[in-house]
C-alpha cells in the first residue's frame, strides 16, 4: 500500500521561512506527479504548487516568488520550501501524488498524505 508522510510544519512568525517534507512509500516503481494543496479553515482546498517527474512545475499565483518546489524521483520525496510567509498562508497542507505505480503493478490514480499544519503568526 503507497503511503505519503509528511513533516516540516509548525508555527513560524511572518516574514519566516519553513520548509514541508512529503515521502512516498510502497514498493513505488514510478510517480507521475508530486504536489502540495492546502485548505484553510472554512475555505476550499487549493493547489498550492505541483511538480511533474520531468521537472515541470505550477504553483498558485498567491505562492509565487515565495514558494519553491522540488523533487527527488530516486528518493520519491517532495519539498516545498516556503519563504516570506504570511498570516494567510496559514493552512492545513497536503501532500499528493498521482499516477502512481508500483513495482507490483498496482496502480493509484491519487494518493493523498494526512496533512501538515503551517501557521503563521502576525
Amino acid at each position: 500500500q503507497v503511503q505519503l508522510v509528511e513533516s516540516g510544519g509548525g508555527l513560524v512568525q511572518a516574514g519566516g521561512s519553513l520548509r514541508l517534507s512529503c515521502a512516498a512509500s510502497g514498493s513505488i516503481f514510478s510517480i507521475n506527479a508530486m504536489g502540495w494543496y492546502r485548505q484553510a479553515p472554512g475555505k476550499q482546498r487549493e493547489l498550492v504548487a505541483r511538480i511533474t517527474s520531468g521537472g515541470s512545475t505550477n504553483y498558485a499565483d498567491s505562492v509565487k516568488a515565495r514558494f519553491t518546489i522540488s523533487r527527488d524521483n530516486a528518493k520519491n520525496t517532495v519539498y516545498l520550501e516556503m519563504n516570506s510567509l504570511k498570516p494567510e498562508d496559514t493552512a492545513a497542507y497536503y501532500c499528493y501524488a498521482d499516477g502512481v505505480r508500483t513495482v507490483l503493478r498496482d496502480r493509484y490514480p491519487e494518493v493523498w498524505g494526512q496533512g501538515t499544519l503551517v501557521t503563521v503568526s502576525s
